[in-house]
């Protein structure tokens, strides 16, 4: 039985990610408790991307020195308490996928049959007489006792046999970290001492880095980084509540699966998108789509030119006409010539070509569906790695810059920071909406049409944001004085930037949930009609939490002396404004 040191299955935790978005389970939306989260950068001095950590952090990120620290504290623990050698005790947690508690508990349960198992012999299976030649069992010469060699069994073999074998299994990949005794019939473990002994400086450098990896790879607890060249490892707390991890190269991924980080598409919903951008069903759809098979040879033939009469390449160079498929011979002014086909219309009304058409259709109108998904998901990636870039120039260069011209430390420009922190992450979440809603059932139109109006509200709410920190932060980069109008832009850079992480919160609520407000509440009519009344939108917002409906659909009611509350975003502006200063809503 598994101890409380081995950490359950990862598919066995309750996905309640929270890495990035703030609020408690029950009132996972309400954004008071914004505060409960704080955007830090990287500790790495090379670091171009921010990480967004929670304090109850589910992780612990490992660097190279911590691993091996850690592994050798858990090697001596084990031969301490067991009274065994180094070399033993590597051997027993390497059978037992580095687990302390299950070494300890098979090696006192049965200490002989775990010896038997893992071929960790008390005495030799072959005795020599003192004899001063032995023979080697590889190949087979005759050698002074001193230069032949055996590991615990006791079976000869001579020292270039030992390097020239140990050499092989090190090169020939992780395999050699569970090398036995050469005699076949032997089970006897050869540990690290011989592999010292006999193994040139490079080999034994392969052979301790094998050990390193196996260490996080065999134990449940840990993963690398799957980013190319990261070398940190995540060692993940049993019964979290969230899958995302933010590695400190900087890379953001899910634990369950270790694709890119993913909230709030499930793991299953990732890897058939990832599966069907890769696949060549896309090809074959495009190949029914846009060709068809020529009617004597069956390739595919894509139409190319403007008329209808074309010609099969070599060898074949079959005539046909492209509607009809017949023979070209069979066509002429009585049949409309090079530009129509009347007997094509005709065999079509008779039903000949109706299958054949309707799958070509239902393939062109796949592809096309498709491409609309994937074009979005594209770009949002492609906008993602652009704010990322413009982030960490903003970090380490156009901040400094700033900071002088408008004459205000650093400290009191972390809003910039924090909106475009924000745009990083709402960009890699509505990248995954495109792959939900390419998954959505097509019959289910109210939860499609709810879906939609969610994605398109929290995308709008982006752009207004994105193209604020892009553009009207230039401008200001741009004066060579400080400029009356940058605390008009930090409001509404703030502003934008609260307003948008509501919407992508509303999206992510929604979403996780299965949309499942449309069930409850017959929610369809009700969001699509919102887009021309507050009540009506902050009533299907997804359940941003207790009291939502009321503080938006009602927010104009319930206004302080100096503000007003936009209807239509949410946002306070001043009494004497008439339009909304964010989304320039009429109040």
């Amino acid at each position: 039985m598994e101890s409380d040191e081995d950490m359950h299955d990862a598919n066995d935790v309750e996905s309640l990610d929270d890495e990035f978005y703030s609020g408690e389970a029950d009132d996972y939306y309400n954004s008071d408790n914004a505060d409960d989260y704080e955007f830090v950068e990287d500790a790495d001095a090379d670091s171009d991307v921010f990480t967004a950590r929670h304090h109850q952090q589910n992780y612990i990120i490992l660097k190279e020195e911590d691993i091996r620290q850690r592994q050798e504290d858990d090697i001596i623990r084990v031969a301490g308490v067991l009274s065994i050698r180094r070399v033993a005790a590597i051997i027993l947690l390497r059978h037992y996928n580095w687990s302390v508690s299950k070494v300890h508990d098979a090696w006192f349960a049965d200490e002989d049959g775990v010896r038997k198992e893992v071929g960790l012999l008390e005495r030799p299976v072959v005795v020599h007489p003192n004899l001063r030649e032995l023979p080697c069992g590889i190949c087979f010469e005759s050698y002074p006792r001193d230069k032949i060699k055996s590991a615990a069994c006791g079976h000869p073999f001579c020292s270039t046999c030992w390097a020239g074998y140990i050499s092989t299994s090190i090169n020939g990949g992780p395999g050699c970290l569970t090398l036995k005794c050469p005699d076949p019939s032997c089970g006897a473990a050869i540990d690290q001492d011989m592999i010292n002994l006999f193994a040139p400086k490079e080999d034994k450098k392969k052979y301790s880095q094998y050990l390193l990896r196996s260490y996080i790879e065999d134990n449940r607890k840990t993963k690398w980084c799957p980013a190319p060249g990261c070398e940190y490892a995540v060692e993940y707390a049993a019964g979290s509540e969230g899958y995302d991890v933010s590695c400190q190269c900087s890379f953001n991924f899910c634990w369950n699966c270790t694709e890119e980080a993913h909230r709030p598409v499930d793991c299953n919903t990732v890897a058939q998108w990832i599966m069907k951008n890769s696949a060549e069903s896309e090809n074959m759809n495009w190949i029914l789509a846009n060709s068809k098979p020529c009617p004597k040879c069956k390739r595919p033939i894509e139409k190319n030119q403007g008329c209808m009469h074309m010609t099969c390449t070599p060898p074949c160079k079959f005539e046909f006409c492209w509607l009809c498929l017949g023979a070209w011979s069979d066509h002429g002014e009585r049949t409309g010539g090079f530009y129509a086909c009347n007997r094509y219309e005709a065999a079509k009304q008779e039903g000949a070509y109706d299958e054949a058409e309707r799958r070509r259709e239902m393939a062109k109108n796949s592809l096309e569906r498709y491409t609309h998904y994937y074009e979005r998901w594209a770009s949002n990636q492609s906008s993602r790695q652009k704010a990322l870039h413009d982030l960490h120039q903003l970090q380490t260069v156009h901040l400094d810059k700033l900071s002088d011209i408008q004459c205000q430390p650093e400290s009191q420009l972390k809003f910039i920071i924090e909106a475009w922190q924000q745009i990083v992450e709402c960009r890699r979440v509505l990248k995954w909406t495109y792959a939900y809603g390419y998954y959505l059932p097509e019959l289910d139109h109210a939860k499609k049409q709810f879906f939609e109006y969610l994605q398109g509200e929290a995308e709008s709410g982006l752009e207004r944001l994105h193209q604020c920190a892009e553009k009207e932060l230039h401008q200001f980069l741009s004066d060579e004085n400080p400029s009356s109008n940058f605390n008009d832009f930090r409001t509404k850079l703030a502003g934008l930037t609260s307003v948008t992480r509501n919407y992508f919160e509303n999206l992510v609520r929604a979403l996780e949930n299965g949309l499942s407000d449309v069930d409850a509440h017959g929610g369809c009519s009700r969001a699509a009609s919102s887009k021309n009344g507050g009540s009506s939108k902050a009533s299907k917002g997804g359940g941003r939490g207790k009291g939502t409906a009321s503080t938006r659909a009602g927010s104009s009611r319930t206004d302080d002396a100096s503000h007003w509350s936009c209807d239509h975003c949410t946002y306070a502006n001043v009494k004497s404004a008439t339009t909304c200063q964010i989304c320039q809503h009429r109040r």
